[in-house]
């Protein structure tokens, strides 16, 4: 057993309820909640090069053991995103210091934060499905006052619907969490693992396993994303910058968990079902990011293109595929958090989110523009930067598999993309400069430092893909065999 696999989930929530405890001692928010982002990456870091070297590592809390008890369990797949979760938290954190505002941080900006990071990181490192449950609705809970937060007219006309999904979303997901366990007697991921290959992956368990791709697929925004592009549209861009980039991926994660090692016996009925909504969210998504001319609505559908683009490398479901996806999601990561901020900051300096009412940025903040560019070739998956290997290895996998209409969908999307973003590119950036700076609404003075930061550890992964390969590998090729982690969580603990 490894007592640090609890210490990503203790350590920002014991730091969160004690910055409520000090409420109106700002600096000291200030202080801590870096330190409950860079503790737990620090932990996730140590976690990957144990597996790297011992295998998927366990923690039976209270020393009952599985599938009895509580199970943490750290595969490298879940090690990774708990480190890239620690990286955009911590930027979007500086971020926030010079631009949420006084009141925000007053009203316990800060200990939200770190309650959803404790849900998010605690979502990673589950080892059973009601404990998920759990701690999806952890940061759920966050979310729901962070999208209110501020309490504009927007602010409150969205969260009713994000709200209002959610808890219907929840409630299917208990659901499923009873007719799952009344059919196998356990909720325990490895041991739900060995039930239903014992069984068989009948009529009633393929089922269950639609309903809980309809959980996951309402909170990743998979086809069922209609209350996503307003829910993310409202907050401040700190915020929408964290939900656009940890958010959906937890719905992500949970859809590849589930998919690799339970219900993956008929992949020719329930992958092909999630092909077919990946496509269907390519393409509904492509339509409304190439659609508007709305700097949040662009960016907030873009979120949904990649939502769909990930998810073909699990339904090509080889260990090319699966490579890609998870070098995808890292990068998808990463470049989300940084447009989502790079977004923020435009719209602090103008005043707006039209394309209409901006241009000639690039004369006042050159950097700023160039490193939207660098973001946008990124998201395109242009060589040598962090997008083109996930896509290139999605893509090949796609093909390889005879999954050509998917791939097809996927190198379309990327058009897309590139035409969405080059408009925000060429309308804020070019044309005449309509804006002195002393006419600027806002400043960048103190908000660039994360944002260099995130465009750095962007065009690191891509430039130095090689230095992760092997744990990518890792990750890849322990989602393809399911006994790796059911081995780890039973064998190892007296099963």
């Amino acid at each position: 057993m490894n007592n640090l696999l609890i210490l990503p989930i203790a350590f920002p929530l014991f730091i969160g309820m004690l910055l409520i405890i000090f409420r109106k001692n700002i600096w000291l928010h200030r202080l801590l909640s870096p330190v409950a982002c860079i503790f737990p990456g620090t932990v996730a870091l140590i976690l990957m090069n144990q597996i790297k070297d011992s295998g998927i590592q366990t923690l039976q809390l209270g020393g009952w053991q599985a599938p009895y008890g509580i199970s943490l369990v750290a595969d490298m797949f879940a090690a990774i995103l708990l480190f890239v979760t620690s990286i955009v938290a911590l930027c979007c954190l500086l971020y926030a210091f010079h631009s949420i505002g006084k009141e925000r941080e007053k009203y316990y900006f800060y200990p939200l934060i770190l309650f959803l990071i404790t849900g998010v990181n605690g979502a990673f490192l589950t080892g059973d499905l009601f404990n998920l449950y759990v701690f999806f609705e952890v940061f759920l809970v966050s979310s729901y006052v962070l999208i209110t937060l501020g309490g504009t007219r927007n602010q409150l006309r969205e969260s009713l619907k994000y709200i209002m999904i959610n808890v219907i979303s929840s409630a299917f997901f208990l659901v499923g969490v009873a007719y799952l366990y009344a059919v196998t007697g356990t909720l325990n991921f490895a041991h739900l693992s060995v039930r239903v290959a014992e069984a068989g992956q009948n009529g009633l368990i393929t089922t269950i396993s639609f309903l809980f791709l309809i959980v996951f697929s309402l909170k990743a925004g998979l086809f069922l994303f209609y209350w996503l592009p307003g829910s993310y549209s409202v907050p401040p861009g700190t915020i929408a910058a964290i939900f656009a980039a940890l958010l959906t991926k937890v719905g992500i994660y949970a859809i590849f968990r589930m998919f690799t090692l339970i219900f993956y016996h008929q992949p020719q009925v329930t992958h092909m079902g999630i092909g077919i909504l990946a496509a269907l969210t390519m393409i509904l998504g492509a339509m409304g990011a190439v659609g508007y001319r709305d700097l949040k609505k662009i960016l907030t559908y873009n979120v949904i293109i990649s939502v769909g683009f990930i998810l073909i490398g699990l339904v090509a479901f080889t260990e090319q595929s699966l490579l890609g996806s998870i070098y995808y999601l890292i990068h998808d990561m990463i470049i989300k958090a940084l447009v989502f901020l790079i977004g923020a900051t435009i719209i602090g300096l103008t005043g707006t989110s039209k394309l209409k009412d901006m241009s000639g940025l690039i004369r006042t903040h050159p950097a700023l523009g160039w490193m939207f560019f660098i973001a946008v070739l990124s998201m395109v998956g242009i060589p040598p930067l962090s997008g083109f290997l996930g896509k290139l290895y999605i893509t090949k996998g796609a093909f390889a598999a005879s999954y050509f209409w998917l791939g097809g969908f996927g190198l379309l999307a990327s058009i897309c993309i590139l035409y969405s973003l080059i408009k925000v590119f060429m309308d804020v950036f070019w044309g005449e400069t309509v804006m002195s700076e002393d006419e600027e609404k806002g400043t960048t003075k103190g908000v660039m430092l994360p944002i260099v930061l995130l465009t750095g550890i962007s065009l690191a992964l891509g430039l130095g893909a090689e230095g992760i390969h092997e744990y990518v590998l890792i990750a890849a090729k322990g989602l393809l065999d399911p006994n790796q982690y059911i081995f780890a969580v039973l064998d190892k603990g007296g099963i």
